[in-house]
């Protein structure tokens, strides 16, 4: 089918009855449909996926990356009618139904795909009708088209949990599910700026005792609870409005807490540190994304899912390029070279994805353990 240049998509309905706001439309990986939907990165993005079959093994809640749904919307090419596997609790469109979320099936993805590929992250409109209702297409076209784009937008504080909370859970084991912690060496306190939960598992797994505050806290209440490191996580959105964060964790570093920052974490650390951000017209989306880690010359296979990044031409000198993208030169990790903080751009903990690049947890205990 042809998509008008409007960027208005149609197609048989999930849920009837639900019309939601315009939204960029991402490609992303093909697999664990429940992790990404709840993962908070996706805050007003529609997701696209170029694997032809999702939802056949239906919904298990073991796999969620938050307590809700935060992906806008879902676009897909076929969704099964019979669902399968030992870990499922529910359909994919009974789950989105629940969430009140809005998805279309029967698309060309590959083709929509193509179309981003060509043009850059697009807004988009999903509208559904109520039997017995009629669709205005004019009006969802212009809903798209006024959408502002996410340059300038703060989702950080909008995914934020409003409380902190202790989070002791590790890793998932088969036949064993997820695993309480033992005994925590370490105590870290991890910025919420949309923090997905095998982050934390995996911080957890390394023997850290976790203490989650919002996104707004500042830095004097982190430093109170005389932390051994400060996580800063992944997040929707634009870095450069996130003031409070920004100058939160420059009082961190200043106090020489060792530190550590994926994704949104990672853009805000550069910030903090006075380089500067800028939005991408693709973006990286995705579970195979090659990346070089500039001191070994390894490649790793990684999981990226931002539409920002830092900005080459303005890094200043206590900050030293530490990974780089092999599809388009962006950078992807930096560490301080004067006091003890580095970041990533992708997704160690890859969930899902691979696990290449998950020594960067390793190399944050490390850094904590050199600290004490």
């Amino acid at each position: 089918m042809e998509w008008p240049e409007s960027g208005l998509l149609r197609s048989f309905r999930l849920n009837p009855g639900v019309f939601r706001d315009c939204f960029p439309a991402r490609p992303s990986c093909a697999c664990r449909r429940n992790g990404f939907l709840r993962d908070p990165s996706y805050c007003r993005q529609i997701v696209t996926l170029t694997y032809p079959h999702i939802g056949n093994t239906g919904v298990n809640l073991e796999d969620v990356e938050s307590g809700r749904v935060h992906a806008a919307g879902l676009v897909i090419r076929d969704l099964p009618i019979l669902p399968s596997n030992f870990r499922m609790s529910q359909r994919l469109d009974a789950y989105l139904a629940d969430a009140n979320v809005v998805a279309i099936a029967g698309l060309d993805t590959r083709k929509l795909t193509r179309v981003l590929r060509e043009k850059g992250a697009q807004a988009g409109c999903i509208v559904t009708a109520a039997p017995g209702e009629t669709l205005n297409p004019e009006a969802a076209i212009a809903q798209a088209n006024g959408f502002p784009g996410l340059a300038g937008m703060d989702l950080a504080k909008v995914v934020s949990a409003a409380e902190t909370i202790e989070w002791t859970e590790g890793e998932w084991a088969l036949g064993s599910g997820y695993v309480s912690q033992a005994d925590a060496r370490f105590h870290v306190v991890a910025y919420d700026f949309g923090v997905k939960r095998n982050i934390l598992r995996m911080l957890a797994s390394r023997g850290c005792r976790l203490t989650v505050v919002p996104a707004q806290t500042p830095a004097k209440d982190v430093l109170a609870l005389k932390p051994d490191g400060v996580f800063l996580s992944n997040g929707p959105g634009d870095p450069e409005p996130c003031d409070y964060a920004i100058e939160a964790i420059r009082e961190i570093l200043a106090a020489g807490v060792p530190t550590f920052g994926i994704c949104l974490g990672h853009q805000l650390l550069a910030l903090a540190s006075g380089a500067k951000t800028m939005k991408m017209k693709f973006g990286h989306h995705g579970a195979n994304h090659p990346v070089k880690d500039v001191d070994t010359g390894q490649v790793l296979i990684t999981s990226q899912n931002h539409g920002f990044a830092i900005d080459p031409e303005n890094m200043p000198e206590t900050l030293r390029v530490t990974h780089v993208s092999l599809f388009d030169g962006s950078n992807q990790g930096i560490a301080r070279t004067d006091v003890p903080a580095f970041s990533f751009q992708g997704h160690p903990e890859a969930s899902p994805g691979p696990h290449d690049v998950g020594y960067l947890f390793d190399r944050f205990i490390k850094l904590i353990e050199a600290g004490k």
